[in-house]
């Protein structure tokens, strides 16, 4: 019933929304449209209905680079000269800039933006800049709640650090300072204590629950005294703090005449406050450090940068956080090399490399509409084994970390867009492992690596290749006599075995034992066997042939058993990959994923046929390679005869 009357609500408003272009709003509701007006600034951006804080406040901390608004909203446009309906915004999407191009329909009520809006009541460029966000993310409703992080990364291509500013470094005023030289964006927010707090006010006038921006930072001269003050900005436009350091606050008569021009004399939202009364009135600072790419001003200190993507599937490659050490091993890995020390020592006397590590999952806000949301994620450093450094192609094994503590990870696994943390370590290698926290949670992710000075990266992944015993074919002469005998009387008349007799046979094998959970070997994977191992290409095999698979098949028992650890009687998606390289194969993450897409049920289990049929396929392929590979170098030439004889009959 409630949920009825809910939606009998939202209906009903959404019936008075509409949704007008602007050129005919010429008429209708403005007779002087602007797209920006003196310049864009932190009061064009008042919140409207839409729970987007953490959107806004990044939009009002992008006014105060005007070098990064201008790559965001792009010079020259207006409804005036060359208007044709369509602006154009620039947004960074995991490693791209993407130019995103809408139409002018903006949504309005009673002849009012519903959404962000100007003070100057004709300025659009900020309500057109939310709904080219709302374009990237799939829709208006999209946006609602979210880290002001998600906006500042998205409109400079940076990296985003967090402070909990209860634990606040010593120098973390500094830190902003610095930040603020760099042209970083910065926002804080106060943390809720239950659902009854969201935007609650507090009777010093701030706001919990809420996004504000940070928009400045000064030390003062206050009696005689440095005092430290913090300059921000609520997206309201209006509430404004009203403790000490206020705009009506008498402090302001007590510092350098100099310096009282700091003083904000109006309601637009924006407020100084003491640095102490930050710490203890707000729960968490964000700042987003620049990357090279974002800023071109030698002012501003550049970053190196590496870019990985990657994803995490079930059954390959999503394997969990440390605690599932069955699993976390096959997570994806990437190796950093820090080659340089730190010429400053900005925050510790330590010596060592500092470096920002941030993983971000992909279009998780964008599949709100399927169901998904932020999955938890986090990731661990570890130092590179001595007999793996300099080797890009090696994934470490289970063993290295059951055995090995991480030297850095993220301080915690958390449910946000992305996780980003701040180390220092030694020169060397490691590798960082990317995770979920909890195994088989499918998501695409990117990983970055920002450091002051020289690296290198690369991504670990084993080699593709194939230690394959040398098979020698016996012939009949060779073969036992009761195996002769066997096959006399499984191959009939002929002495061939067809495909339905392959089934037969190998379905009776596998009944007697109960140890083994299966459905059977289907007609299809019998015919795939037979045409792998049939020489002579008459579609059935003969004693020598049958004799070569049969020896496979009972290694392939033996192997199998060995690595259903649980004697389950199906080997899961994990320990199918330990005993396909027990077996001798070195496939990559890419691999693995297929393999378990082909080859595993529903619920990630495979089934001995399914096991056999896979081994006898790669062990095939592998041979077929082997033997074209003439010269050796990993590359073969072959024609179309070839090529369709090889996947067509395989």
């Amino acid at each position: 019933m409630y949920k009825l009357i809910i939606l009998g609500m939202l209906l009903r408003n959404i019936m008075f929304i509409v949704f007008f272009p602007l050129s005919s709003l010429l008429q209708q509701v403005d007779s002087n449209p602007q797209f920006i007006v003196d310049g864009a600034t932190r009061t064009d951006i008042c919140q409207g209905a839409l729970g987007d804080c953490w959107l806004l406040a990044a939009i009002a901390s992008l006014t105060l680079n005007t070098t990064i608004l201008h790559r965001v909203v792009p010079h020259g446009q207006s409804f005036q000269e060359n208007y044709c309906g369509v602006f154009h915004f620039e947004i960074w999407q995991y490693g791209e800039w993407v130019d995103v191009v809408i139409d002018d329909f903006l949504p309005f009520k009673d002849g009012k933006l519903v959404f962000v809006h100007s003070a100057s009541g004709n300025e659009y460029w900020s309500a057109l800049l939310e709904k080219a966000y709302a374009k990237v993310n799939g829709n208006y409703e999209a946006l609602s709640g979210g880290s002001t992080s998600e906006g500042f990364e998205d409109f400079t291509g940076g990296v985003t650090e967090w402070y909990e500013l209860k634990k606040a470094p010593a120098d973390l005023f500094g830190i902003i300072l610095k930040a603020l030289e760099r042209g970083s964006l910065m926002g804080c927010s106060i943390d809720i204590t239950s659902a009854t707090d969201m935007e609650a006010v507090t009777f010093k006038k701030l706001v919990k629950g809420h996004a504000y921006s940070v928009t400045g930072a000064k030390e003062v001269n206050y009696r005689g005294q440095s005092t430290k003050l913090i300059r921000m900005r609520n997206p309201w436009g209006e509430v404004e703090w009203t403790g000490a350091w206020s705009d009506s606050s008498s402090e302001w008569n007590n510092v350098d005449p100099s310096e009282r021009d700091l003083r904000i004399n109006m309601e637009d939202g924006e407020f100084w406050m003491s640095f102490q009364d930050f710490l203890r009135e707000y729960s968490r600072l964000e700042i987003c450090n620049l990357t090279p790419d974002a800023l071109k001003s030698r002012k501003v200190r550049k970053w190196n940068t590496t870019l990985y993507t990657g994803s995490w599937r079930k059954g390959s490659t999503a394997g969990g956080c440390r605690n599932y050490p069955a699993t976390f091993w096959v997570n994806p890995q990437f190796k950093i090399k820090l080659e340089e020390e730190d010429e400053d020592e900005d925050y510790s006397s330590e010596k060592g490399c500092t470096f920002l590590l941030a993983l971000m999952q992909k279009n998780r806000r964008k599949e709100r509409r399927f169901g998904k949301d932020m999955e938890t994620i986090g990731f661990a450093v570890y130092e590179v084994p001595q007999q793996y450094i300099g080797k890009p192609a090696v994934h470490l094994s289970r063993e290295f970390f059951l055995s090995n503590q991480s030297r850095a990870r993220s301080e915690q696994f958390i449910n946000l867009r992305e996780v980003s943390t701040r180390h220092k370590l030694p020169t060397g290698e490691y590798i960082i492992v990317p995770s979920t926290f909890e195994p088989n949670v499918e998501c695409d992710f990117v990983v970055r690596f920002f450091s002051e000075n020289k690296h290198g990266a690369v991504e670990m992944d084993d080699k593709i290749s194939a230690n394959l015993p040398t098979e020698e074919q016996l012939n009949e002469s060779q073969i036992d006599e009761g195996f002769k005998n066997l096959f006399r009387q499984l191959a009939g008349a002929d002495m061939e075995v067809s495909v339905s007799e392959l089934q037969t046979i190998l379905n009776k094998i596998v009944s007697k034992h109960k140890d083994l959970r299966t459905k059977g070997f289907s007609l299809e994977s019998c015919r795939s066997m037979v045409n792998l191992m049939d020489k002579d290409g008459n579609g059935k095999l003969g004693l020598t042939e049958f004799n070569v698979l049969w020896n496979k098949i009972k290694n392939y028992l033996g192997i199998f058993r060995q690595f259903d650890a649980d004697k389950s009687g199906t080997m899961s998606a994990y320990e199918m990959r330990l005993a396909v390289e027990f077996a001798g194969f070195k496939l990559n993450n890419g691999l693995h994923q297929l393999l378990i897409t082909r080859y595993a049920e529903p619920d990630l289990a495979i089934d001995f046929d399914n096991f056999t049929c896979c081994l006898i396929r790669l062990e095939t392929m592998f041979r077929f390679f082997q033997n074209m590979d003439t010269d050796k170098d990993g590359v073969i030439n072959f024609n179309l005869f070839t090529w369709l004889q090889m996947t067509m009959f395989a």
